[in-house]
């Protein structure tokens, strides 16, 4: 029975990626919002940056294509200039604290590489921590990675 219920589960995973997890976008957008916002500005690279991880994440690259992230995201980035929204993008990211590890770690991954272009400052650092929080994951353990360094473009 066991090997009939794990084909059961693939199947399911995978009918749910080309569908659209609308719950594991939106709860990436939002962590990747909250996180451009905390500092008051958000830039062009880390707007990129949070693009680049929705995009890797394989059932959202396989249900939504970069225009439908790009809107989402830009949804995002206005809920997460005011209180209520923060706190609606907080909720959107709880909503898959009981999803598997690996889709919670990589939606709180994304929001890490967002905070991560010159260093995570303290209030993204709130933020990463909120996130964290949200998803039932710790920070410290996911913030050990090393971020891959690119060189500064000439």
């Amino acid at each position: 029975m066991l090997p009939f219920a794990d084909l059961l589960d693939r199947l399911s995973r995978t009918v749910t990626a080309y569908a659209g997890d609308r719950d594991l976008m939106l709860a990436g957008v939002s962590a990747a919002a909250n996180v451009m916002v905390a500092d008051g500005e958000v830039a062009g690279s880390e707007f990129e940056t949070a693009l680049a991880g929705l995009r890797a994440n394989p059932v959202l690259e396989k249900g939504y294509d970069g225009l439908m992230l790009e809107a989402e995201l830009y949804d995002g980035i206005a809920r997460a200039r005011t209180r209520a929204g923060r706190a609606e993008n907080l909720r959107n990211v709880a909503r898959i604290a009981e999803r598997p590890s690996e889709q919670r770690e990589s939606v709180f991954l994304i929001a890490a590489d967002v905070a991560d272009h010159d260093g995570i400052a303290p209030v993204e650092a709130t933020a990463l921590g909120e996130i964290a929080t949200g998803l039932a994951l710790d920070p410290a353990a996911l913030l050990r990675a090393s971020p891959v360094r690119r060189p500064p473009a000439a």
